[in-house]
């Protein structure tokens, strides 16, 4: 066995302290010694680490960080070195499911396959395509999504297609739109080598993204270190790093956010030429944010004004700034506004396109990026514009299809809705293919209620069994990293290869081969009477999907299998014209909001009323980035005397979602295997908790039973990770959206899983309380008429 540092106690390992240029370190863990090593990337974070994957006898036996690899420079994460046995796992899914007489029984792949194809040809016939939708997910590979894109929109023509990125990162791409014109992220992980000061609101990146904490612990830890400003209700370690913190409470980002932007606008550290020449919007921007004075952003907030008047000096005096967001931000209210405003603090400072100032809009998942770039949550391909008549005339063109075909009467359904319209019966089959709704969706009560209809026929793909097959009619085992062929791409837009290292277990398939083999029976045709699907290894779809980009944001041409294989994983665009990658958009200032180019028309920031064609035409921004603004809104549910506080929920370092992969390795589960209830010494002194009592949280919603941890959170605040269920602990309540809401944010559509009003109880006494409130409900009635 081959290790190079125990990741589970050491998780970021020791430092490289840098300025410029970072260090190489190549993490590895290995049980046996490989036989060969084959080439790949990490797909337990959005990171995008590349690594090699080692292989004995045909069989994974460890991993090792790729030390060329311009994301990593070696490092792995915790997730990364342990996560990989899953694939080795007894407990995989490894032939198809049917369910017979209320029990899921082994089936054969023709079994299988023709019981989805019949069901699927008789909904169309009698309710047409939009009985079909699919809830795809980040983890499959951008082949995958993009066949899954075609087969929906130019096959069937569902615009019923949506991915659990919907949950996570959807607000990433929207504050991307409204701000630029199109997704893809501004700058590059390697601005960080240089910068001078980073912003992270509501991103914990010491748990997320562990190797990219790594590269800021080691600036941290160099000459010249930049300043840090963590803006999170939780005192995390991320926060304890920090130069300055900003708690605010709850659903309050807009606040402190147009308090940020009115202390730089006062201070007069504003670009003027930049703002003039390259964005559109700044003065009804200063009078929005002129009302929130550190004062007022106090009183709302929490947040003393000393320390926002620190942390805007900060932002305002910086001549680089690296800024990071992430689900504080997107699962919270008024999301795509919030996420907007950080995107502004770059934009009025002239922070952009140059090296050492970038803005991640984070992505949650490892594939993400691709799930939006390949149209699979819903947009079209590589970032069209639904509205554009000329973009949907390119796609007909391109799968030689009509363009009347592809669904761009309306908006695309995004998931809320998909799950809206399963639970009324409009939608009469769900396939649900890497994700696990029955715990990551809100409101799971409901949720399991949908999935248990009778007129809802539901298709699962995955590696495992999880929360969500037991409701499937069929499940379909499938192919996971290192057993296919793929590519990927990270948040910084950088592309990796994933070579197949070993065979899949039993019969279980890859996502691209069941996709391919649903179209095959589906007998889906071009316009021409030819297959639609005309690719038939993930080699040729990547052909077709570099052909889908070109001209596109998001332009693929240049790179092919052979040069991804040849070291580093390359950023897009990759062209002609870029040749080896791009580590930066928008040098020239020239942003993708042409009204031929970009990707959306843009919307209301409060209502998510889309802006039209014509309308944006009279806008006629000609390539100025948007500086959007708006005032705040409080949150739709807030504590009062019967739910009297607040719940927010999150993830920890060790779990990936909803612990599919990342519980079956035991370092992982171990460090940490079950969930938790994070309360401040002051409630759990007003409530006479103890560490480790069993704790019932209720909400309007549900309730879950866990074990009481103190301390390193605000009063009045009670924190629980996601990422528990019941495949492996059925005897409790325990998966922490029972509790939370079904509301999304109205532009990008992400549910708000970052608050909710609850109320806490010792767990054995809950029982007792019910029965004295209940006594004293009585007692108080009687007394008046005893009177």
């Amino acid at each position: 066995m081959q290790q190079t540092r125990n990741s589970i106690t050491d998780i970021w390992g020791e430092r490289t302290p840098y300025n410029g240029d970072w260090p190489i370190r190549v993490d590895e863990r290995t049980i046996e010694e490989p036989d060969h090593w084959v080439q790949s990337a990490c797909v337990l974070c959005s990171n995008g680490c590349g690594m090699d994957i080692g292989v004995k006898d045909g069989r994974i036996v460890g991993v090792r960080g790729r030390a060329v690899d311009r994301v990593n420079h070696g490092r792995l994460g915790p997730k990364g070195l342990h996560g990989w046995v899953a694939n080795s796992s007894e407990d995989r899914l490894t032939k198809p499911l049917i369910k017979k007489d209320g029990k899921l029984v082994k089936a054969s792949w023709d079994e299988a396959m023709n019981l989805i194809v019949q069901k699927s040809k008789e909904i169309i016939e009698k309710h047409t395509s939009l009985g079909i939708g699919f809830y795809t997910s980040g983890q499959l590979f951008l082949e995958e999504y993009y066949t899954l894109a075609v087969i929906g929109k130019a096959g069937l023509g569902t615009p019923h297609m949506d991915g659990n990125t919907r949950l996570c990162t959807a607000t990433s791409a929207a504050a991307l739109k409204v701000s630029f014109g199109s997704d893809g992220q501004p700058g590059s992980y390697t601005d960080i080598d240089t910068t001078n000061a980073i912003l992270h609101v509501g991103h914990n990146i010491a748990s997320q993204q562990t190797v990219l904490w790594a590269r800021i612990l080691d600036r941290l830890a160099g000459d010249n270190p930049p300043k840090l400003i963590v803006i999170d209700p939780r005192e995390t370690y991320t926060a304890q790093k920090a130069t300055v913190h900003l708690a605010p409470r709850l659903g309050t980002n807009i606040p402190v956010m147009n308090g940020l932007l009115h202390l730089i606008i006062e201070a007069g550290n504003i670009n003027k030429e930049y703002i003039n020449a390259h964005t559109t919007g700044f003065e009804n921007l200063k009078k929005i944010v002129s009302k929130w004075t550190p004062e007022k952003v106090e009183e709302v907030s929490g947040v003393p004004a000393a320390k926002l008047r620190a942390a805007a000096e900060i932002l305002g005096t910086t001549n680089s700034l690296v800024s990071t967001a992430l689900q504080g931000v997107y699962q919270s209210m008024q999301a795509t506004a919030a996420a907007v405003q950080v995107n502004n603090i770059h934009l009025i400072r002239g922070l952009i396109g140059i090296p050492g100032s970038s803005i991640y809009q984070m992505n949650g998942q490892p594939t993400a990026q691709n799930t939006r770039e390949c149209g699979a949550d819903g947009d079209l391909p590589a970032f069209r514009n639904w509205g554009n008549k000329k973009h949907i005339e390119e796609l007909a063109q391109l799968w030689n299809v009509h363009p009347d075909k592809i669904p761009h009467w309306a908006p695309p359904t995004h998931a809320m809705a998909i799950w809206r319209y399963a639970e009324k019966g409009s939608i009469k089959l769900l396939w649900i293919s890497g994700t696990n709704p029955a715990v990551s969706m809100p409101e799971l009560s409901r949720v399991r209620k949908i999935l248990e209809k009778e007129d809802l026929f539901v298709v699962v793909q995955d590696a495992f069994m999880t929360e969500t097959t037991k409701y499937a009619d069929v499940v379909l085992p499938a192919a996971i990293w290192g057993e296919k062929t793929g590519c990927f791409t990270n948040v910084d837009r950088t592309v990796h290869i994933s070579h197949k290292a070993i065979e899949p277990p039993g019969d279980a398939k890859s996502d691209l081969e069941i996709f391919m083999d649903y179209g095959r029976r589906m007998d889906l045709k071009d316009k021409d009477g030819k297959p639609l699907i005309k690719w038939k290894t993930s080699e040729e779809a990547f052909e077709a999907w570099k052909a889908c980009t070109r001209g596109r944001p998001c332009d693929y041409t240049g790179m092919s299998y052979a040069k991804l294989s040849e070291g580093s994983g390359i950023q897009w665009p990759c062209n002609e014209k870029f040749p080896n990658g791009t580590p930066h958009l928008y040098t020239d200032g020239v942003f993708n909001t042409e009204i031929d180019y970009c990707e959306t028309y843009g919307h209301d920031l409060d209502t998510g009323a889309a802006v039209t064609e014509e309308e944006y035409k009279t806008i006629n921004p000609q390539g100025k980035a948007f500086l959007k603004s708006t005032d705040y809104q409080q949150p739709h549910e807030v504590p009062d005397s019967e739910y009297p506080l607040w719940l927010t929920t999150g993830r920890l370092v060790y779990h990936f979602h909803t612990r599919t992969k990342t519980a079956r390795s035991k370092d992982l589960n171990d460090a940490a295997p079950d969930g938790y209830i994070q309360i401040s010494e002051a409630d759990a002194a007003k409530y006479g908790i103890a560490d480790g009592d069993m704790i019932e949280v209720e909400s309007r919603r549900g309730k879950v039973t866990e074990p009481a941890r103190i301390g390193g959170i605000e009063p009045g605040l009670i924190f629980i990770p996601f990422h528990y269920g019941y495949w492996d602990h059925p005897e409790r309540s325990r998966a922490a959206n029972e509790l939370t809401l079904t509301e999304w944010d109205p532009v990008s559509k992400q549910p708000h899983f970052k608050y909710a009003a609850v109320k806490i109880s010792k767990a054995g006494k809950g029982v007792l309380h019910k029965i004295e409130e209940a006594v004293e409900k009585v007692t108080n009635k009687l007394k008046p008429q005893e009177a």
